[in-house]
């Protein structure tokens, strides 16, 4: 696992969605891992990819708005999100930090306070 950070020692990783892009980051430089570099099952790693997926499923694209269940879609992003989370803190043991950084595009799109 590479990055931009200066001292490439440990790594805090962090689970988190974003249109298209695997869903672990360093949670230091925000680079990118790819998936195939993390040591995780590749059965954990398919159901990631899964998830990282639907990133977004909570807004209508072409109209650059939020669908009516938005807010409800994006909670069921982030409840998956944080149970994968745990998967990986498992898989993943005591060599590097694992934490989970939920979306709130929902939010921001409905104009909600944070």
């Amino acid at each position: 696992m590479q990055c931009f950070c200066e001292q490439k020692e440990y790594h805090t990783i962090k689970v988190e969605g974003d249109v298209n892009a695997d869903p672990l980051w360093c949670n230091q430089c925000g680079c990118n891992f790819d998936i195939e570099e993390i040591p995780i099952t590749d059965d954990l790693k398919e159901e990631l990819m899964k998830w990282a997926m639907m990133y977004g499923i909570w807004v209508d694209w072409s109209k650059d708005s939020l669908y009516p269940n938005g807010i409800a879609l994006e909670n069921d992003h982030n409840n998956l999100g944080k149970q994968l989370t745990e998967k990986v803190k498992k898989e993943i043991g005591t060599k590097y930090r694992v934490k989970f950084s939920p979306s709130s595009s929902a939010r921001r799109y409905a104009g909600l306070k944070f």
